[in-house]
């Protein structure tokens, strides 16, 4: 093949090339003042029954032209995640918002507990939860006062029994049933009034079997349990030691362990 034939064919070429590329084009325009621009939306992957729990393992995005999204459709997985299906959806079905709830009392508090935890009640003073400004969805550190040795002050302790806790509900109220604060709904700012969600005896918790079983001890044998609240952000779990008498008294404990030791003196003389 000469040059001057090669050099030909590559220009028939490029025209070629570009005259498909401007028809496709011209296609997709068209395409695309008929039917909109193509969008993502959430279909389910499989059949989803009524009351079933929504996860990411039976939904996919798939892109559709914009005409073909149905009014409410998600769009994001994020925002489905935990709500529960309103009505049996087919697989490949668009999930809109009618066809969704969101937990709360009306759909009970099993399909929000993790698989393998528990949902365990804490019944709790004021004092004992965070002045009742705890609310579902926060995380807690459960602590107790721990006496083995018949009220001898000096030999009680206070421990952190559990940290990092996340809570379920608070009195009849559940997670994701309180707004949160700074949550735009319907263009709103949404802000919480942690004063209105006050009006409970019981602190409900996600915790593991065991656990569940710690917390049923401590509150039978030690007089109940206490919540400290952390920030939702902080997932650390560290390593705390009981605190004892001597530990509050710090630099003044060698005062009380003298007292205690002069006074179990007088004891075991009159014995």
């Amino acid at each position: 093949m000469n040059r001057r034939a090669f050099t030909l064919s590559l220009i028939i070429a490029a025209v070629a090339v570009f005259m498909v590329n401007s028809y496709i084009s011209g296609k997709e325009d068209e395409y695309r003042a008929k039917y909109g621009d193509m969008r993502q939306v959430i279909v389910a992957k499989e059949d989803i029954f009524a009351m079933d729990t929504i996860d990411d393992r039976k939904v996919q995005i798939i892109t559709v032209p914009g005409s073909y999204v149905m009014p409410g459709a998600f769009t994001q997985v994020e925002a489905l995640y935990n709500t529960i299906a309103a009505t049996p959806i087919k697989e490949g079905e668009q999930i809109t918002k009618p066809r969704v709830l969101y937990p709360g009392e009306e759909t009970g508090l099993s399909r929000q507990i993790s698989e393998g935890k528990r949902a365990f009640s804490i019944q709790l003073a004021e004092d004992q939860a965070v002045g009742k400004l705890i609310k579902p969805g926060d995380r807690v550190d459960i602590l107790a006062l721990i006496d083995y040795s018949s009220g001898q002050i000096q030999n009680m302790k206070v421990k952190t029994v559990l940290q990092d806790v996340y809570v379920l509900a608070t009195g009849r109220r559940v997670t994701n049933e309180i707004p949160l604060y700074g949550m735009k709904v319907d263009k709103e700012i949404k802000k919480l009034n942690l004063n209105t969600y006050t009006n409970f005896n019981t602190v409900t918790v996600e915790v593991t079997a065991n656990e569940a079983q710690k917390l049923i001890f401590l509150q039978k044998v030690s007089g109940g349990v206490y919540l400290s609240l952390r920030n939702n952000s902080d997932k650390g779990v560290e390593r705390i030691g009981g605190t004892k008498l001597y530990d509050v008294l710090g630099e003044d404990a060698g005062e009380a362990k003298a007292y205690f030791a002069e006074k179990q003196k007088l004891l075991e003389k009159r014995r």
